[in-house]
């Protein structure tokens, strides 16, 4: 760091980070729940089902942002969801957002 540009608290950075939920997450709405507060919270990305009975996906925005919702996917999900646990990798900071919004992929 250091020069001009670090002005910038380090809080406020833009990071991407890829997730995967383990448990009782598939038919029950997970990744439509995912996706409303995804919104709610003004970040972008993707979820999805896996073969393997969990839920995927990656999330991008403002790295306070991204902790609410990685929390979010570890503790609460969908109202019949059970979360065994959550996982995250590739976490890497980015300067711009690399997706237009959070999407449902099928």
């Amino acid at each position: 760091g250091g020069g001009a540009g670090a002005a910038m608290a380090d809080g406020e950075g833009l990071v991407s980070v890829d997730y995967e939920v383990y448990g009782k997450v598939q038919g029950v709405f997970f990744r439509k729940y995912t996706q409303a507060e995804a919104k709610k919270l003004g970040l972008v990305g993707w979820v999805q089902n896996t073969s393997h009975g969990t839920v995927q996906g990656q999330i991008q925005g403002p790295t306070a942002r991204v902790r609410e919702l990685q929390e979010w996917l570890r503790k609460i999900g969908s109202p019949q969801s059970r979360i065994s646990r959550a996982e995250f990798s590739n976490e890497k900071k980015i300067k711009a957002l690399e997706h237009k919004e959070f999407q449902i992929l099928k």
